[in-house]
């Protein structure tokens, strides 16, 4: 064998290895979960009262999923999200808590024992942080930036604790901003190895709660409306896709956008003069009015936005009508690193295969609670707790109970499917 063919083969030997190398890394991880945005908001979902290019851009850029369900409230689809369990199988945490035997279960820890670097940024609603620094840590994050549990104001000038320490740079700051640069930073200190960015978004949750004694929110000392939080939000996410861009690591990042769940009923505004009332938040979608739906468990209050964007992996413009279900979003992330879940998950379904084929579907049936009340559902069928039950299609809110006495095909055999899941959930009480 002469010289120049021995170099020729050295050469892609060499090519080779590192493109197997390259493949074999798993994908970065940036995964954006808005506060109180429903379906309306976006524009890629028929929404008209919002500008949101960047989201829309996101959406043609990836796929936009017909069927995700988040609990009604923020609390419980973080510990579903973190555990990949339903809040009754934890015996449902307290608000402001986390169930300290699964601290090591997270989805930040099994990602972590994959060799991922992981960073949070933004809401922590698990604990107050002033009490507990180290909480985030214990829960499998590396790095985090973040406004505790009703400390403080989370806007402006906003209270911070930054991996355990408060933040003394903050006055006159937006807090938005110093979140999305945490992750920019993070990402960037963290390009060459596989990361997992959580951008917990504040934004869009109206956080005045006394009317009298408002916390400051605003240049005016609050927001004046949703859309202000709204086409905020956007902003800062496509600071996140720009940032990517820059830093060459678009190409080989998951972006994984959604909600906790729909929008707020109602938004602190001024009425007249510097009197501060609730209004009711009702968005355009489609040619139609809708209004939000937070805490309840109809499609308003459950039925989530979300997108799926990673260049030449996830087609592009595509969208799937496959159901996903919040505790499945650890076992997804969990298997894109190439680990496993942990036993005991038995309900939690991977997703990751219709990231790639949009026409699979990975579960059945999706289940949703609040309280003692609770329902479960196909993307056409929906039977709650008290035995209520719908055809979706036909009756998207819900007005008209059907007659289960007279059901006849698809309608029967759902409703056959929905009981059986009930019964399974039972046994796991």
């Amino acid at each position: 064998m002469n010289r120049s063919l021995l170099i020729v083969l050295s050469i892609l030997t060499v090519v080779l290895s590192t493109n197997s190398s390259s493949a074999e890394r798993p994908p970065n991880i940036l995964f954006i979960l808005a506060d109180d945005v429903g379906r309306e908001v976006l524009g890629c979902y028929g929404g008209e009262s919002y500008r949101t290019p960047h989201l829309d851009g996101l959406a043609r850029s990836g796929l936009t999923f017909q069927h995700c369900y988040s609990m009604p409230v923020c609390h419980p689809t973080r510990v579903c999200l973190l555990t990949g369990l339903y809040p009754f199988q934890l015996n449902n945490p307290k608000w402001g808590s986390f169930p300290a035997e699964y601290e090591k279960q997270t989805v930040a820890q099994l990602l972590k024992s994959s060799g991922y670097e992981t960073a949070i940024s933004g809401k922590w609603q698990l604990t107050l942080l002033g009490k507990d620094r180290s909480h985030p840590q214990r829960l499998g994050f590396n790095e985090s930036c973040l406004f505790g549990w009703h400390e403080g104001p989370r806007y402006f000038d906003p209270l911070i604790w930054q991996n355990g320490e408060q933040r003394a740079d903050t006055d006159g700051a937006y807090g938005p901003d110093i979140y999305v640069e945490f992750l920019l930073d993070f990402m960037a200190r963290n390009k060459d190895k596989p990361f997992f960015a959580f951008y917990s978004m504040a934004l869009c949750h109206d956080v005045t709660d006394d009317l009298d004694d408002p916390v400051p929110l605003g240049p005016k000392g609050r927001y004046e409306n949703y859309l202000e939080m709204a086409e905020s939000m956007d902003r800062q996410i496509g600071k996140l896709v720009a940032g990517l861009d820059q830093l060459g690591l678009r190409e080989n990042t998951l972006i994984f956008f959604t909600a906790d769940n729909g929008t707020p009923k109602t938004f602190i505004a001024t009425a007249e003069g510097s009197k501060l009332v609730r209004k009711p938040v009702v968005s355009q979608q489609a040619g139609r009015s809708v209004p939000g739906g937070k805490g309840e468990l109809t499609d308003l209050g459950t039925r989530v936005p979300t997108i799926a964007s990673w260049p030449g992996v996830v087609p592009a413009d595509s969208e799937t009508d496959a159901l996903v279900d919040f505790i499945d979003i650890l076992p997804t992330f969990v298997r894109l690193a190439g680990s496993k879940q942990p036993a005991g998950q038995v309900h939690s379904r991977s997703f990751d295969d219709v990231l790639r084929q949009p026409e699979r579907s990975s579960r059945p049936w999706v289940f949703c609670e609040r309280g003692k009340r609770y329902w479960v559902r196909t993307a056409e069928w929906k039977l709650y707790s008290d035995g209520s039950y719908f055809r979706m299609s036909s009756d998207p809110l819900e007005n008209s109970p059907l007659d289960t006495t007279a059901l006849r095909g698809a309608g029967l055999k759902a409703h056959r499917l929905l009981q059986a899941a009930t019964k399974e959930l039972i046994r796991d009480q």
